[in-house]
């Protein structure tokens, strides 16, 4: 068999330019990239463009996409419609501290898309949305402390560091009495005194506490799904019994859609699940890619600014994010993209059963066809504790094998897949191929790793 030119799809990775820049970056930044999520050591992928559905790193191997930035790259990386249309923008300046056009249709097409939302704002990033959101909660009731569920991921400022990602569960404590862990050192413990976590899917402790501390509770931030954890599902009811609970103690619910909203439906989980919030956070697939995020919901609660609370930013609905999310949210407006993607994604799933059924293995898929996890049992958790339980070994040495191999999952299983409408018929059959390929060597280096064990014993 001729071997494939290097750079090429499945070809042998080159990686000699890439740990060069891991030198030279770890020198000057710590784990030699701006986000502790991006540094995997000397296998730091460093990326010099993209294209669609495929990316090529600096040694210029090829991968099919299956991390789209972590979502955002909704329509496929450098998109003509969004690209032509900010640049054209751009061209007329970039950053005012000065309300444009731009921002104004950016949030018309928000409300439009979502059929609830009243008012929002723009932001840069989900971070940014998802604090302002929750200030926005304690502002509107006078109350202090937000509820939040475990595993659940809502930024990296520090009210939402907490009781995050531990891999020893035990750290949590008990389920019906979770310990406010934060997410390594430099929070203040006054500051994750004001969250109080509880299990996802877990209404029984949620109706518990807010008995208990009901009369301090600002709100609860929600992922629809638990999409740190492979994107768990709701189990049936679960949202509609938070909607409840949040009405009855008169607490503001907060969905998290930075990466589910315009994704999952045009409305997002919200539209999907058939919830009405009272705030919710956007991001992600609202720009192709570009920086900005937008946190809105019912015109009473926002409201409060400008009076009563403090939100602003130099770069807030700067003219690049503002005119990325207009082009972005018109091409998604009438659901056929999503409705591809979707379609895309379940191709994709029944392709991977397949390859599981055919080994004998269990394989269960969370979330949803466009931004979908997959865990090696019959049945999926119901939370992050369950998913702690689950054999991610497994996961994590396919996807690392997987790039390898020229199509690239994030290489840790608490991380979903995401899709593009780039994403092609020959791109799923060659991900299917892939996948089968690198789980057949995890197989063979964990049996090899178990004969070896036994013969030691022996």
């Amino acid at each position: 068999m001729a071997t494939k030119p290097a750079g090429s799809l499945g070809a042998t990775p080159r990686r000699d330019l890439q740990r060069a820049t891991f030198a030279r970056a770890s020198a000057i930044m710590p784990g030699g990239a701006d986000s502790n999520f991006r540094s995997w050591g000397e296998d730091t992928v460093y990326i010099d463009r993209g294209l669609g559905s495929h990316i090529w790193d600096l040694d210029g191997n090829e991968y099919i996409d299956l991390r789209m930035g972590y979502g955002p790259v909704i329509l496929g990386h450098a998109d003509p419609r969004v690209d032509d249309h900010v640049n054209e923008r751009m061209r007329r300046g970039v950053s005012f501290s000065l309300t444009t056009e731009d921002e104004v249709r950016a949030i018309e097409l928000i409300r439009e898309l979502t059929g609830w939302v009243d008012m929002a704002r723009l932001t840069v990033s989900g971070t940014e949305a998802t604090m302002h959101a929750m200030r926005t909660a304690r502002a509107y009731t006078g109350r202090t402390k937000i509820v939040k569920f475990e595993g659940q991921y809502h930024g990296v400022h520090d009210y939402a560091l907490i009781s995050v990602v531990p891999n020893d569960i035990s750290l949590l404590g008990d389920r019906d009495n979770p310990v406010r862990l934060a997410w390594g050192r430099g929070i203040p413990s006054a500051v994750a005194d004001t969250v109080i976590p509880v299990s996802y899917n877990d209404t029984q402790t949620l109706q518990r506490v807010f008995e208990e501390q009901g009369d301090d509770i600002a709100g609860v931030i929600i992922e629809p799904v638990l999409g740190n954890a492979q994107g768990i599902l709701p189990r049936e009811g679960f949202h509609q019994e938070v909607r409840a609970l949040t009405r009855a103690y008169g607490a503001v619910l907060i969905f998290d859609e930075v990466k589910t909203g315009f994704r999952f439906a045009r409305g997002g989980a919200a539209e999907y699940f058939g919830i009405e919030p009272d705030l919710a956070t956007y991001a992600k697939a609202m720009g192709n890619g570009y920086p900005v995020a937008a946190f809105g919901g019912r015109a009473e609660i926002m409201q409060v600014m400008p009076e009563h609370m403090s939100h602003g930013g130099t770069y807030a609905g700067n003219r690049v994010a503002a005119a990325a999310a207009v082009a972005t949210l018109e091409t998604l407006r009438d659901g056929t993209v999503l409705a591809t993607i979707a379609r895309t994604g379940r191709t994709l799933q029944a392709g991977l059963a397949e390859v599981a059924a055919g080994r004998g293995l269990p394989l269960s898929f969370t979330g949803h066809p466009t931004m979908f996890g997959m865990i090696f049992a019959e049945t999926a958790p119901s939370d992050y504790r369950g998913w702690a339980e689950t054999d991610h070994d497994l996961y994590d040495a396919v996807a690392l094998g997987m790039h390898s191999r020229g199509a690239m999952p994030e290489p840790d299983s608490r991380e979903p897949w995401f899709l593009s409408a780039a994403h092609s018929d020959a791109d799923i059959a060659r991900v299917v191929d892939v996948f089968a390929d690198s789980l057949d060597a995890a197989l063979e280096a964990r049996a090899h790793a178990g004969r070896r064990a036994g013969g030691q014993g022996a």
